[in-house]
């Protein structure tokens, strides 16, 4: 979920996705907050929901609206399937109750874990420039703000990673919460294997330093990277360039002479996107390992939370003290269907459209009905492409309620904020809440925005940006004054903080949970296997030696994947074992959490498949005796009978790894 390109279906696994969940409580246990960082594109409002109504079953009124904040890393590659809007429903080909039932049942679950494992401790925050990872992907529609704003920083990203640091009392290290503006977006819309990115690949490399002797995905230390700002910014450094003559095509519209938007494409800086994931990961850790070493500054002080839903269509700002502006009902604007540098759309849209076409304009009155020339004034300059806060069936098309959330440890302010925010449009928001915080005597907050939290609502750009209506623009879906609407809506809560009057803020209108959604297009079909063949058994087989640097290869009788969502036998696809000739057993040494392994599920017909798995050997491999075992589950039923799904597992034959 996240490049919304048709076709683009799992068919295998790259890195297991992960909740990291920490919570935070003052000494007495009195005050708290779970934040969470998820492996997936973003939070949908129906996950949150379900997960704080399971965490109220369980903890009563421990774990609230108020002190739980759910972020997604927003990865590309990760499941879809989880919405309740339709906009998201019919991109995710349907609403996947396997899937939303898997990921709140992840999340609330590492929650528990959290909470269980809970110790005195100490807390400690860095920050530090992070070079070499990012460029921005809207340069053109960075250069729209003011010249004056512009000159006050020396880079149309924000480089700064924020850290903070979880030890305790004895200073063993227990976590890590990093957030940096940085689109997970290595992996391009070409990919079919599940995998959490260049972020996750952070993750993966700070758990593994630290977790010395674990399996991916397990032992104490947890680190997460969390998302930022990232709006207009992009970790394909090499930039935009037309893949069929290598010329730039860094232009206000982002197009080539032939080809136009679609063969404008941003590169980054490996061979390939496995590469290039891996090298703006390590140099993400390396940031983040640096500051987390040199981590001295403790955060004390109350932890205070602060919540509210607002019905983001009908807000009235002020712009000055005497002009007001209002947001609009939710739409998307032409460029929309463009796509971005990092993932274009699949149709002729081009970025900066600010004029309607009356071919589009034809199909969309034809198939979704005319937009109100109240939206269409709302939004202007940008041409509605779809009028989404004025379609409701089967249900509305995007959320009207949203959160906004500020969570304070000491002098440092979470903001939760519900959406992809640009550079300066990050960069004005925490100034005006750390100016608000200072207005009622909390002097020298350190503000930091956690992105894609809790609900999706797209982007938000400065209304100058907005202007030009690149793709972020045009997918600010409450119209021009957006940036504004939420300036002032968070300003309320860090005075209501500053001034100790949380308790009087309003809940606001409670959002919707619709139940009757769009069900997935793909039926669930029964697994077989091939005549004379059982599930697991060896179709390829390894080789007897292989060399360091080499790839095995095996392939098994497979089963479909999804059916491991609802029978949880097995917690790894695949595992690599070495013999150990002192204990005379098989020690796992790789799972499908790790980087060096591949698994992949090739469909057939008549409800066969195959599972293919390679493992990449590399130089850190120790020489010995080895094996690869498959573990699945598959979907059988009898006539008349319920389906059930059984678990099986496949062995490869030993083989030999030699390092000459």
């Amino acid at each position: 979920m996240g490049y919304g390109k048709s076709g683009q279906n799992a068919r295998g696994l790259l890195t297991r996705l992960y909740s990291r969940a920490f919570v935070m409580a003052e000494p007495d246990g009195s005050n708290r907050m779970a934040f969470v960082s998820i492996d997936i594109g973003m939070v949908s409002q129906r996950m949150r929901l379900e997960v704080l109504n399971r965490l109220q079953s369980k903890y009563g009124s421990l774990y609230r609206r108020d002190n739980v904040i759910l972020s997604g890393t927003h990865t590309h590659s990760a499941p879809a399937g989880f919405f309740q809007y339709t906009v998201f429903v019919i991109a995710s080909e349907g609403f996947s109750n396997r899937t939303f039932e898997h990921m709140v049942t992840g999340i609330v679950q590492s929650i528990e874990i959290a909470h269980k494992n809970m110790k005195p401790g100490k807390l400690f925050i860095n920050k530090g420039n992070v070079d070499g990872a990012q460029i921005n992907r809207s340069p053109y529609s960075y250069l729209q703000n003011p010249l004056s704003e512009r000159e006050r920083y020396s880079s149309n990203t924000d480089k700064e990673m924020l850290i903070l640091k979880m030890v305790d009392l004895m200073g063993n290290d227990l976590g890590l919460i990093s957030w940096f503006a940085i689109h997970p977006v290595s992996m391009n819309n070409s990919n079919h294997l599940v995998n959490s990115d260049n972020m996750g690949y952070a993750s993966y490399l700070f758990e593994q330093e630290k977790n010395k002797g674990y399996l991916p995905g397990q032992g104490p230390f947890v680190a997460a990277f969390a998302s930022s700002n990232l709006g207009d910014v992009s970790p394909n450094i090499l930039g935009p360039r037309c893949v069929n003559t290598g010329e730039s095509c860094d232009n206000a519209n982002s197009t080539c002479p032939i080809g136009g938007s679609s063969t404008c494409v941003a590169m980054g800086p490996g061979q390939d996107m496995l590469e290039s994931t891996q090298m703006i990961g390590q140099i993400v850790y390396q940031g983040a390992k640096e500051l987390y070493a040199s981590a001295f500054q403790e955060i004390t002080g109350p932890l205070i939370s602060a919540h509210q839903w607002v019905n983001m269509t009908n807000v009235t700002v002020s712009l000055n003290s005497t002009h007001t502006a209002k947001t609009c009902k939710p739409a998307l604007g032409y460029s929309f269907a463009a796509g971005t540098i990092d993932g274009s759309g699949g149709l002729n849209f081009t970025q900066g459209t600010t004029e309607s076409n009356p071919f589009w304009d034809t199909i969309r009155d034809q198939i979704l009905g005319k937009p109100s020339d109240e939206i269409k004034e709302c939004h202007k300059p940008k041409p509605v492409l779809i009028h989404t806060g004025e379609l409701v069936k089967p249900h509305p098309w995007h959320p009207d309620i949203v959160d906004v959330q500020i969570i304070t440890l000491g002098s440092l302010a979470i903001t939760a904020v519900p959406g992809e925010f640009t550079t300066m449009s990050g960069r004005r928001f925490r100034e005006a809440i750390k100016a608000e915080f200072a207005a009622y005597g909390m002097q020298n907050m350190t503000v930091v925005i956690s992105g894609l939290c809790n609900v999706y609502t797209h982007y938000i750009t400065t209304y100058e940006e907005y202007q030009v209506q690149r793709y972020e623009a045009a997918s600010t879906i409450y119209g021009p004054h957006t940036l504004s609407a939420y300036i002032q809506l968070f300003r309320v809560l860090a005075k209501a903080i500053a001034t100790d009057t949380v308790a009087n803020l309003s809940r606001g209108p409670e959002p919707p949970f619709f139940k009757e959604l769009i069900s997935p297009l793909i039926p669930n079909i029964v697994d077989r296997s091939p005549i004379g063949k059982n599930f697991g058994d060896v179709l390829q087989p390894v080789n007897p030696t292989y060399r360091v640097g080499e790839v095995v290869e095996v392939v098994f009788v497979g089963a479909n994947p999804k059916n491991s969502a609802e029978n949880r036998t097995h917690q790894t696809f695949l595992t690599v074992e070495k013999y150990e000739d002192t204990l005379e057993t098989w020690q796992i040494v790789h799972n499908d959490a790790s980087w060096e392994t591949r698994f992949y599920w090739h469909k057939g017909l008549l409800g066969r498949s195959n599972a293919t798995i390679h493992w990449h050997i590399t130089d850190t491999a120790q020489p010995g005796i080895y094996r690869i075992r498959y573990f699945g589950h598959n979907r059988k039923q009898e006539f008349l009978k319920p389906a059930v799904i059984l678990s099986f597992e496949g062995t490869s034959s030993a083989f030999e790894v030699v390092t000459t």
